[in-house]
């Protein structure tokens, strides 16, 4: 697995919950370190472990704790470049949801070896959608839940999202959206601001 993935896991912990905290997950996935580098790879059995940990650690439902790593990995301020990434995916809400078919093309541009969860987008209806996500780490359709919810938001569009389960390997997360224009949500400019 990308060291990214397991970094955000990091910094999600830590940004929220303290650095002792994280100690204690990297004790407890037996790591035999603290850090992640973000640009190593590391064997695919360890990012599963660092999330039983974290949920164990946290005391936290698994499906809930994805869930909330989504919703961190938009909304946080100390991760403005993914949050741009996915707004480059259109001008409204409705234009995002049929991005999120290139999502894990276009973070391969940016990162070659970066692989994201497998996202296929389909419409059953006016505005009524559903998401199928099939991924290496149980609970990608959790995680894509709370980005969805933090994108929504940040495009002041109204949502009901629901986790529908599980088939074959593939997670579906349905999608209706209620008000396109709810509120006026976060400002967004292309070009990135100099400081």
């Amino acid at each position: 697995m990308h060291g990214l993935v397991n970094r955000a896991i990091q910094r999600f912990v830590v940004d929220s919950y303290g650095a002792p905290q994280w100690a204690a997950v990297a004790r407890r996935a037996d790591l035999g370190f603290v850090d992640f580098e973000a640009m190593w790879t590391y064997d695919d059995a360890v990012t599963p472990r660092v999330l039983t940990a974290v949920s164990d650690i946290l005391d936290r439902p698994y499906d809930e704790l994805m869930e909330d790593i989504g919703n961190y990995l938009v909304s946080h301020p100390n991760l403005e470049a993914l949050r741009r990434l996915l707004r480059f995916g259109g001008v409204n809400f409705i234009d995002f949801l049929h991005s999120l078919d290139d999502l894990p093309d276009r973070a391969r541009l940016a990162v070659s070896d970066l692989v994201l969860p497998r996202l296929e987008l389909r419409e059953h209806g006016p505005h009524q959608y559903s998401l199928a996500c099939e991924g290496e780490i149980p609970g990608c359709g959790h995680l894509f839940t709370g980005v969805l919810r933090a994108m929504a938001d940040d495009y002041g569009a109204l949502v009901f999202l629901e986790h529908m389960g599980a088939q074959d390997g593939v997670e579906t997360v349905s999608i209706a959206l209620l008000e396109t224009d709810f509120t006026e949500g976060r400002g967004f400019e292309l070009g990135a601001q100099a400081s």
